[in-house]
């Protein structure tokens, strides 16, 4: 599994990529049109000591991301009828 970490400088991210054989590119948030207001992503290969990147991400105050997220729960059916409130 592939896993994301998002840093807010281009120093921190490109530090991080170099210590854990990384890539740096550009991140997007939804809904932002301004590029300087997007954080700098590191896609990370799937080896990677999980330890060392946690100590990497409290270092460089940056976060993680999965590649894979699902959705944690299933959203409840919807009703098939009306529901009455008063008979």
């Amino acid at each position: 599994m592939e896993l994301i970490a998002y840093f807010w400088e281009q120093e921190d991210a490109s530090s991080v990529a170099a210590q854990l054989d990384g890539t740096v590119r550009r991140g997007r948030f939804h809904g932002e049109d301004d590029d300087e207001d997007h954080p700098w992503v590191v896609v990370l290969p799937a080896g990677v000591s999980r330890p060392e990147l946690d100590a990497l991400l409290t270092e460089y105050e940056g976060w993680l991301e999965t590649a894979d997220d699902e959705p944690a729960v299933a959203p409840p059916p919807l009703p098939s009828e009306p529901k009455r409130f008063k008979k």
